[in-house]
């Protein structure tokens, strides 16, 4: 699978699931509570070419292996998206083309409607706002420059992940980062819309996803407000989804998690190029197993997280100049050794990978070094390197700790009691602290 460059999200390759906690997968917080049963009509706003669309997305799911039947494939199939998101932007613009340009399309305006039902239903992320806009009441038309600041993740990802949230009826779930209101939209579906509460920090998303669920029947609890430190008055909940990328583990999440719950959410920096998924699981005797699995990629980062990236320029110095060359027979770390990349980036930050690169290439932004690994025969490879930064040495460093701590593809967090955060292979020999920084939540 080739990556997109940056922070844009696509589906990641996530280990399978935990076992079960119990034999119906729900907590005793939850088992109390009466099953909901999903609504057998269809939905207000659907169409038969929707329908068609939607059913084709999911078949399209179901053959790639990320969607498996169970309760959120029917909602996939039943939800209509269109009514979720009547507006979405499009790029008009290239890539790095500066100012960027987008256009918005509007379900109510019949020339827009197929190009809207094919991005709505593509499978990949769906800009909905630009530049923190009031999302109801806008006008249709062009923007330029600036940023899409909300959007609906990559399909599979979703998808993916909401499987492995392990969603049933009659759990009460919190929603963090309520964006185009999927995830809301599945566990009312699943769960029971009075058993679901979604809390985004943007008054914009918030009001536009309230509406449109109340469009579908579904009136959960929405709030505006820094989701990072939960909603303790209408918890505890069963499972907590974080739907974007965080430095370290909030805990007041953990405190509001019940006995048998479980939370799922992205850990990153300011890197997007390897990111880990914590699965968070609290048992019935109220301790916390949380593990940090190296998959391909994640959610984006939240607002005011600093990001890195690599401009056209850079990424053309990377593959086309000339810097200091070595030849070796030491292979360079293949892709599939996540757990080692996810080490690298916290061991030696400040790294982005040129993914659309044909060779491995890395440069770091800040400083303007790089390196360049090309295959030069049967098991040669020819080295470039430039810059203070010699990102090579960092990660032969790296590999060579991540081989004698038995080459994880996950590691352990530890929560320790004093707040401070650490990330640990199973023999303890591959370990680093989480970042605490100014604004972080507890």
């Amino acid at each position: 699978m080739n990556k997109v460059p940056n922070d844009t999200a696509v589906t990641p390759a996530v280990p399978a699931p935990f076992e079960p906690l119990d034999c119906t997968g729900r907590s005793e917080h939850a088992q109390s509570a009466a099953p909901f049963l999903p609504p057998q009509h269809p939905p207000a706003g659907d169409t038969p070419g929707a329908a068609d669309a939607r059913a084709a997305m999911v078949a399209r799911l179901e053959e790639s292996g990320e969607l498996r039947p169970g309760p959120v494939r029917e909602a996939l199939l039943a939800l209509p998206r269109q009514v979720l998101m009547p507006q979405a932007y499009v790029r008009r613009s290239a890539p790095d083309e500066t100012p960027p340009r987008w256009d918005l399309l509007d379900w109510t305006r019949p020339a827009d409607r197929d190009e809207l039902l094919e991005r709505l239903h593509s499978g990949d992320s769906v800009a909905i706002q630009h530049d923190g806009e009031p999302i109801l009441g806008r006008t249709t038309g062009s923007r330029r420059g600036g940023a899409m600041t909300a959007m609906s993740s990559a399909m599979g990802m979703t998808a993916d992940l909401l499987q492995l949230l392990d969603l049933r009826p009659g759990q009460r779930v919190l929603d963090v980062g309520t964006g185009a209101g999927v995830t809301a939209a599945v566990a009312s579906f699943v769960c029971g819309h009075d058993r679901v509460v979604t809390v985004d920090i943007d008054p914009h998303v918030t009001a536009a996803a309230r509406e449109r669920l109340s469009a579908l029947g579904y009136q959960p609890t929405a709030a505006t407000g820094d989701g990072t430190t939960g909603r303790p008055d209408t918890g505890p909940y069963d499972r907590v989804f974080v739907t974007f990328a965080v430095r370290r583990v909030p805990t007041a999440l953990v405190e509001q998690l019940a006995p048998g719950g479980r939370a799922l959410m992205t850990l990153g920096t300011s890197s997007p190029s390897w990111p880990g998924l914590v699965v968070i699981d609290k048992r019935p005797d109220g301790t916390v197993e949380a593990e940090l699995r190296a998959v391909e990629v994640g959610h984006r980062a939240a607002a005011g997280f600093d990001r890195l990236f690599l401009t056209a320029s850079f990424r053309d110095t990377i593959t086309t100049a000339d810097g200091p060359t070595q030849r070796t027979q030491v292979a360079p770390p293949a892709d599939t050794a996540r757990g080692m990349w996810l080490a690298l980036d916290a061991l030696h930050p400040g790294l982005v990978r040129h993914f659309g690169a044909e060779d491995l290439a890395i440069g770091a932004p800040e400083c303007g070094s790089w390196m360049r690994v090309r295959a030069a025969g049967p098991r040669q490879w020819d080295v470039a390197t430039c810059g203070p930064r010699d990102v090579w040495a960092e990660i032969q460093d790296t590999a060579a700790r991540w081989r004698a701590a038995g080459e994880p593809a996950a590691y352990r967090i530890h929560l320790g009691t004093d707040d401070v955060q650490r990330a640990a292979s199973p023999n303890s020999a591959l370990a680093w602290q989480l970042p605490r920084t100014p604004g972080d939540s507890r």
